[in-house]
């Protein structure tokens, strides 16, 4: 029966987590619709609640399963008492969240943040450090840490007086756990990080050896964290800012809007073009080109000069009368020139 329990517990609090992660806004979350809420609600304070529960719960079936004989499982005579506790924290819920719409209607500008909120949530946490020392939460402790003498004197016989000590003994631990319910609903109902703290308290005060003298520590330290919230809430470590994180946004995709990067410009560099192609102009060759004119021309004239000396005892022979040395070199010159404007031209090419 623990075990199923405890196992309960534990998937309640996964539940939570996914369904309420990201969700914290600080003081002031919105609590969103009704059946939302009620949903959220019922779900965190059975991760919450059901470890100090336990012990009750347990006393419960063994007693029932005695008086019954055993006529009813442990199952059949614990869940309507798991519900009627349940139904104490559903009205509960149903109160603060009434509250919360009566204020946010009226839509005091006091409340802000910016203004005195600071100073109310301080207060709001100081007066459940508060409570701890007061009467009332001594005698809800008391019979919270004591399940078999509220059994043996309550007991109601049935699925309905099951049902009814639940609502009971729920009751009960809402006056001994109230102060710590505050604390949740004013620094973030939908806080993760202040859920763990405010059910380890819990935790302590109802079920270990000598949980009850843990209020006057518990107490001092609630009065402490107000005073802190209210002079200095931003150096609060867990205490969400409401606002706090706002993010400029693109009203066209309702998206952060990435930050913009100035660029260095990137250098020129001043390159000879083509005035055609607007490219740098490319002569691929041309000075193996020049090389082969000028090996060309010293052949011309070396072999003009011995057909010169070779025909002197002939007699000169037609054409070749009127050839000089002069007459040679402009002929070796006009075709260094044709040479030399064909390899440009292939070079433009």
């Amino acid at each position: 029966m623990v075990a199923g329990l405890l196992g309960l517990a534990i998937v309640t609090w996964i539940l939570t987590v996914e369904r309420m992660g990201g969700m914290d806004a600080g003081p002031g979350t919105d609590l969103g619709a009704l059946g939302w809420f009620l949903g959220v609600w019922v779900t965190m304070m059975a991760a919450m609640m059901f470890p100090s529960a336990a012990p009750m719960v347990v006393v419960v079936g063994r007693v029932s399963g005695e008086r019954d004989g055993g006529r009813l499982g442990p199952l059949a005579s614990t869940a309507p008492f798991v519900a009627g506790y349940l139904a104490a924290w559903t009205a509960y819920g149903l109160a603060v969240y009434g509250i919360y719409r009566a204020v946010a209607a009226a839509d005091p500008a006091a409340l802000a943040w910016d203004r005195q909120g600071p100073l109310v949530a301080g207060a709001a946490v100081a007066a459940a450090g508060a409570y701890e020392l007061t009467p009332l939460k001594r005698v809800c402790l008391r019979h919270c840490r004591s399940p078999l003498s509220f059994v043996l004197h309550r007991w109601r016989k049935g699925a309905g007086g099951a049902f009814a000590m639940g609502l009971e003994h729920g009751a009960w631990c809402l006056g001994c756990c109230v102060g710590l319910m505050l604390v949740l609903v004013v620094l973030g109902v939908m806080s993760i990080t202040w859920m763990a703290v405010v059910a380890g308290i819990i935790f302590a005060e109802k079920v270990l050896p000598g949980g009850q003298r843990l209020t006057v520590a518990v107490a001092v330290g609630l009065i402490a964290v107000g005073v802190w919230i209210a002079s200095a809430p931003d150096s609060v470590p867990g205490l969400t800012q409401p606002g706090g994180m706002e993010m400029p946004t693109d009203p066209r995709m309702d998206m952060p809007t990435a930050p913009q990067m100035d660029m260095p410009p990137a250098p020129q560099t001043d390159m000879p073009t083509d005035p055609q192609m607007d490219m740098p102009p490319r002569m691929p060759g041309w000075p193996r080109a020049r090389s082969r004119r000028l090996r060309l021309s010293r052949h011309l004239v070396e072999a003009d000069g011995r057909r010169g000396h070779g025909d002197a005892g002939r007699g000169p022979r037609r054409g070749c009368a009127r050839r000089g040395p002069g007459r040679v070199l402009g002929v070796v010159e006009r075709r260094h020139q044709t040479g030399a404007r064909d390899a440009d031209e292939q070079g433009g090419s």
